[in-house]
């Protein structure tokens, strides 16, 4: 990006100039600093930040009440919200039957605020809004310490702006958990190497870890950069890095280590079903469906649980572009790569211990990584993951583009500059102007991509190409003319050719309704549909049904034992409706006149219904306000229910009813409904329903 900031010393001027006393230390002189900013600021700093959080709390809460979120996790908070069970485990159902995909940091996060202030819409979004802003001022602090108000003001926008962030973060997916975890551990890393102290490190391996008991491996993208800027960059002896890095690993593994080794030491008999997992233990859906998995797909010979369904294109170094998810996270990625290239050597002279260089490498790394890991990835893939890889673009955007801007604005073909210095600077003359001709080009190209979508993208369309030529045309003229008012005029350019597109898609995501399993932003270009509990992955193995219904999320507060006030019906309002003929009533759609009958005839059953799925189970969770038991997991595969385990639920009279499609099934499935329809009763108003009662087990 391009910045209007003086040169240094005429920008302390600026600052010495500022009205209002000195600050005294007291409340008062507190209180005005938290609006207004240290005295050192440029007097616009502060009024700007709190615009950008005002701009993102606005795009991350609007019409926060008709937010659909995902019911796979919404089902799972409101279960913990009825035992602390579930809510340990992250049980889909309050019986504890089985969990979701995923550890339950961030379901414990909306637990918490649904426990405080009622289950609700708003009460699982408040968390979520919250990381989404709270993000945002963790960036612009960060990238403003090494590199100026200017970049951090930049970052942040561009993080406010980023399409798929707006998206994911009016969603109960824990996506925005993860990503504020991540930063709160970059920024405890980047204190450690300024200071050479070892708790800062520790404190960022902490974070790191809880970032990992929210989404397993993915936490983990980030960490060969980590390691890399802290040994590079730290002002203490080898020896002593090392060993810092060590206790940091020791930390890094407890803090990611300790909620599974717990329950995988608890008996199976007395917890859930792990869900997602092959064997019912978390250190296999650690190195399977949520790690390798995701990686290496269905061909891993590790974690096959990653099936290469993907919903963001196919796997290479062209997926972050391509049709579907090009508009969702790629509109910087031209800028931050010539910046990130241009700002390392531009800082290529300076200490070991350089600030700057440290701060490049580390957003630097975490922008690559993520790239590489999500082009790359053979599993899995659902388009939302990659609000992780915003802040490294972010980032590295604004403090890179300053760099630039900088060496470009005070860079001349003076007298007396020796032949090979002037060579350099007029090299130097054309990268800034490449650099946001190259992003303004392709925010060009992603906006044809969806022409006719709307008259926001044909006004977005016009203010890239007019912005970026006024802005390239002006910093050409301006430099060779050493007009610096101009080139503050162009680089102002610059930031709106290269935020307007994304800009547009994030008010359409912002003002229009989203898949809540898979939520993106700007109109559809393709593919993308479907979701779940995404991880590094998204579903278990086996298919997803695509047209499985996202339910709707709730809203309010209800009274205990009731269903949330505010849901949908799952289905029709008679009889079941099968979508994929799964053995086990796989897609069933259970309606909401089959719900009452349930309940009504319940008695005493810990459990108010057996389905297939997820999917299912959640709906019908989330309408009954009833503990469901999801036989198969997410797509149905899972071994989560045995045949001698519903005896057993059944003889103690934990459970009366069971879905059972009439297609049959296979494996598992095959056996329990056989054994179903030979030994369970019909009930005739409903297709595929079955009750069975302790005298039917022999």
């Amino acid at each position: 990006m391009t910045t209007l900031a003086p040169p240094p010393g005429q920008e302390s001027a600026r600052r010495s100039h500022r009205a209002g006393p000195p600050a005294d230390g007291g409340l008062d002189s507190r209180a005005r600093r938290l609006f207004t900013g240290p005295e050192d600021d440029p007097r616009w700093a502060r009024p700007a930040l709190w615009a950008i959080l005002l701009l993102a709390t606005a795009l991350y809460a609007w019409n926060l009440t008709s937010i659909t979120g995902n019911t796979f996790y919404d089902a799972a908070v409101y279960s913990g919200t009825k035992s602390w069970k579930a809510f340990f485990f992250g049980a889909l159902d309050s019986g504890s039957f089985i969990t979701v995909d995923k550890p339950p940091f961030a379901l414990w996060v909306m637990g918490l605020s649904a426990r405080v202030f009622g289950y609700g819409t708003w009460q699982l979004m408040l968390p979520m809004v919250a990381a989404g802003t709270g993000s945002v001022a963790l960036l612009y602090r960060q990238v403003k310490r090494d590199f100026g108000a200017v970049a951090g003001t930049i970052s942040a926008l561009v993080l406010t702006l980023t399409p798929i962030t707006v998206a994911i973060t009016r969603d109960t997916n824990p996506d925005p958990v993860l990503v504020l975890l991540m930063m709160l551990g970059a920024a405890a890393l980047m204190k450690a190497v300024r200071n050479g102290k070892l708790m800062p490190l520790v404190w960022s391996a902490v974070a790191i870890g809880f970032a990992f008991n929210t989404k397993m491996m993915q936490a983990y993208v980030v960490l060969p950069a980590f390691f890399l800027v802290y040994l590079w960059a730290t002002n203490v002896s080898l020896g002593r890095r090392i060993r810092n890095l060590a206790v940091a690993t020791v930390a890094l593994v407890v803090s990611s280590a300790w909620w599974m080794v717990i329950v995988d030491l608890i008996p199976a008999s007395s917890r859930p079903y792990i869900g997602g997992s092959t064997d019912n233990t978390v250190w296999d859906l650690v190195i399977g469906y949520n790690g390798f998995g995701r990686i290496f797909g269905a061909g891993s010979s590790v974690g096959s649980q990653g099936n290469g369904a993907s919903f963001g294109g196919s796997s290479g170094l062209y997926r972050m572009f391509n049709e579907i998810m090009g508009g969702q996270i790629s509109w910087l990625i031209p800028f931050a790569a010539i910046a990130l290239v241009g700002g390392l050597v531009l800082r290529g002279r300076a200490p070991r211990t350089d600030a700057k260089r440290a701060a490049l490498m580390l957003w630097g790394g975490w922008f690559v990584l993520h790239f590489l890991t999500f082009s790359l990835a053979e599993g899995t893939f659902h388009p939302y993951y990659v609000t992780a890889m915003a802040p490294g673009i972010a980032a590295v955007a604004g403090a890179g583009g300053v760099l630039l801007y900088r060496a470009f604005r005070e860079g001349s073909a003076a007298v007396g500059v020796p032949p090979v210095e002037r060579s350099r600077d007029w090299g130097r003359a054309w990268v800034l102007p490449a650099a946001v001709a190259a992003g303004s080009i392709w925010a060009v190209v992603l906006l044809q991509r969806v022409s006719g979508s709307g008259t926001v993208y044909t006004v977005a369309e016009i203010v890239v190409a007019t912005a970026g030529i006024t802005s390239v045309l002006g910093l050409l003229v301006g430099r060779f003319t050493r007009r610096h008012r101009l080139m503050g005029f162009a680089a102002l350019a610059a930031i709106v050719a290269l935020l307007a597109g994304p800009a547009a898609y994030s008010v359409s995501a912002a003002t229009s309704s989203t898949n809540g399993t898979n939520p993106t932003a700007g109109p559809s270009t393709g593919g993308g549909m479907g979701g779940g509990g995404g991880g590094m992955g998204g579903a278990p193995s086996g298919t997803r049904s695509v047209t499985e219904p996202s339910g709707s999320a709730p809203s309010g507060t209800k009274p205990s034992g009731s269903a949330p006030s505010g849901t949908k019906p799952s289905g029709s309002e008679s009889g079941t409706q099968s979508t994929d003929g799964g053995g086990m009533g796989g897609g069933t759609q259970v309606s909401s006149a089959m719900i009452s009958y349930l309940k009504k005839h319940q008695d005493g059953a810990t459990w108010l219904l057996a389905v297939s799925t997820d999917q299912t189970a959640s709906s019908v969770i989330l309408e009954s306000g009833q503990p469901v038991i999801s036989m198969g997991g997410w797509s149905g595969s899972d071994n989560a229910m045995t045949l001698a385990k519903l005896k057993s639920l059944v003889k103690s009279g934990q459970l009366h009813y069971i879905i059972v499609s009439s297609d049959g099934g296979q494996g598992t499935n095959s056996e329990i409904a056989t054994w179903v329809k030979a030994h369970g009763s019909a009930v005739s108003a409903y297709s595929g329903l079955y009750r069975l009662d302790a005298s039917d087990v022999g």
